[in-house]
C-alpha cells in the first residue's frame, strides 16, 4: 500500500476531513489531497514524524523504501532531484512488469540503481558551476 492509500485510511478511520488533518499537522489542504492522490510525498522526515504522532501509528508504517529515497533525494537535491529519482523508480518497476525476479532480486536491483542515481548526482556537482547548485 502506498502512502497516499495508507493515510487517506488512517485519516477515515479517525473521521477526520483533509482539513482537519492539514490544521492538526501544519499543512494546507492542498498539499494532503495531493499526498492521498499520490502526486507526491512529503519533503522532509518531520511531516512523516507529525503524521505518524496524529494517528498514533509509527513512523515506518507510513514509509515505504521508495517513499524514503525520494524524500532524502528531496532534501538533499530539491524538486527536480525527487522528481528525477521518482521517475527511475517507475522506470524500473516497469522492467519487472511479468517478470520472472523474484522479491529480493527486485529490492536487490532497486537498491543499486538508487546508489548509482546518489553516486551521479555526486559527481555532477563536481562539474556543476556554483550557481546552479541552489536546491528548491
Amino acid at each position: 500500500m502506498k502512502f497516499g492509500d495508507k493515510l487517506r485510511e488512517l485519516r477515515k478511520g479517525q473521521a477526520m476531513t483533509q482539513a482537519d488533518l492539514a490544521h492538526a499537522v501544519g499543512l494546507s489542504q492542498r498539499t494532503i489531497v495531493s499526498y492521498e492522490n499520490r502526486n507526491s510525498y512529503p519533503k522532509s522526515r518531520d511531516i512523516y514524524h507529525r503524521l505518524a504522532d496524529v494517528f498514533h501509528v509509527d513512523v515506518n508504517y507510513l514509509r515505504t523504501e521508495d517513499e524514503e529515497f525520494i524524500t532524502d533525494v528531496a532534501q538533499k537535491y530539491g524538486t527536480n532531484g525527487a522528481k528525477q529519482a521518482e521517475a527511475i523508480l517507475e522506470q524500473a518497476a516497469a522492467l519487472f512488469a511479468g517478470g520472472d525476479l523474484s522479491e529480493d532480486d527486485q529490492l536487490a536491483f532497486l537498491h543499486e540503481i538508487q546508489g548509482l542515481y546518489l553516486e551521479s548526482k555526486e559527481k555532477a556537482k563536481r562539474f556543476t558551476p556554483k550557481k546552479f547548485l541552489t536546491f528548491d
